[in-house]
C-alpha cells in the first residue's frame, strides 16, 4: 500500500487528536490541547496552525502541526514545526523526512516559507540526530524565551 499525505480538514480534528496525544505520550507530555481546542485553533475564522496526516489503509501513520512565523533577518516566511509524530513502528521508514517535505511543499504554497525551524527536546538525542541528518543545525547565538498564561495576563495590562 501507498502512505497518502494530506493537510487535515476540520474533519480529520479526531484523527489529529489522537496522533497529537500519542506524540505527548511518547515524549510524557501532558496533552491539553483536546478535540474543540484544536477545532478552534485551526479551523476557525483566523487559523493558527495547519497540519499534515500521513495515513496508510486509513490508519495514521504520521503528523506534523506548523505555523508561519516571518524572519525580519531573514527577510521572509520560515515555517515552524510545532509538533511532528511517527508512530513507533513506521518510525526509521522515511516518513518523517516525508511528512517534513510535505509541510514545506505547504507553506511554500500558502506563505512563500523558504525556511523551516522547531525544537528538539534534550531529552531526545536520536530527534536531534534525525534533524541533524537532514540539515538542520541549532541556532547559534540564540535562547529560545516563554512567557507563561500568567504572564501573558500581567503583561496584556501594561500600559
Amino acid at each position: 500500500m501507498t502512505v497518502q499525505f494530506e493537510v487535515a480538514t476540520e474533519a480529520q480534528v479526531p484523527r489529529l487528536h489522537a496522533a497529537l496525544a500519542r506524540l505527548s505520550q511518547d515524549l510524557g507530555d501532558t496533552h491539553r490541547a483536546g478535540v474543540d481546542e484544536l477545532r478552534r485553533a485551526g479551523f476557525g475564522a483566523h487559523p493558527a496552525f495547519r497540519a499534515v496526516l500521513a495515513s496508510e489503509a486509513g490508519e495514521t501513520l504520521g503528523v506534523a502541526l506548523y505555523s508561519p512565523s516571518f524572519s525580519t533577518a531573514r527577510g521572509g516566511v520560515v515555517v515552524y514545526v510545532s509538533d511532528l509524530w511517527v508512530d513507533a513502528q513506521t518510525r526509521g521508514s522515511g516518513l518523517g523526512p516525508r511528512l517534513l517535505a510535505a509541510v514545506l511543499r505547504d507553506a511554500q504554497a500558502c506563505w512563500g516559507a523558504g525556511r523551516m525551524k522547531l525544537n528538539v527536546y534534550h531529552a531526545t538525542p536520536r530527534a536531534r540526530s534525525f534533524y541533524e541528518r537532514l540539515g538542520f543545525t541549532p541556532a547559534e547565538g540564540q535562547t529560545e524565551m516563554h512567557l507563561d498564561e500568567t504572564g501573558c495576563e500581567a503583561l496584556k495590562d501594561t500600559r
